[in-house]
């Protein structure tokens, strides 16, 4: 079962769980940027296919990217970007639908340590300064001690132990 502000994702219509999506942002390890779209028009897409208005998306995606620090990059390219830079661009996208919950799946596994340092720099920054929840997925466990409040610890899909960081860390009841 997945609950999502309290309604069991599993159980809804089809429609109902579109809607719930659209209050979740997802950050890829792959960072998945269309490569044919500068990084405006990337940050701008998911705003498109929810119908908002063209330049209500451009103000927004300009917003977003002072946001994550790449103001200056707005005509540029995936190809032409860094993959800390792709990844900026992959969370203003993320952030462009104004989600309560951003899930980051793998999101620092591709990138070198100084440039993951960022980007967990920057989630913090987004969580506390912008007040949305950020699920982290990964096999990283100094990305969890670094950023996270709460851990869940699964193994082969279901939750073995759940709790504050801390205590989850320094009393395990599984083996990691």
């Amino acid at each position: 079962r997945v609950i999502f502000e309290g309604q069991n994702l599993s159980m809804m219509k089809e429609a109902e769980i579109r809607k719930a999506r659209q209050s979740m942002g997802m950050i890829f390890q792959q960072f998945n940027l269309l490569a044919q779209r500068n990084v405006l028009q990337n940050v701008c897409f998911p705003m498109e296919i929810a119908g908002v208005p063209k330049a209500e998306a451009k103000k927004r995606a300009a917003e977003l990217l002072k946001l994550v620090g790449l103001e200056e990059r707005m005509k540029a390219y995936p190809a032409q970007l860094s993959g800390g830079q792709k990844q900026r661009v992959a969370i203003a996208r993320a952030m462009s639908t104004n989600p309560k919950v951003l899930l980051c799946d793998e999101a620092t596994s591709a990138l070198d340590p100084m440039t993951t340092e960022s980007i967990l720099s920057l989630l913090q920054t987004i969580n506390r300064t912008q007040n949305i929840t950020i699920v982290v997925i990964t096999h990283e466990m100094k990305v969890i001690q670094q950023i996270c409040n709460r851990v869940a610890v699964l193994d082969e899909g279901r939750i073995q132990e759940t709790g504050p960081v801390s205590e989850v860390f320094s009393h395990p009841q599984t083996r990691a």
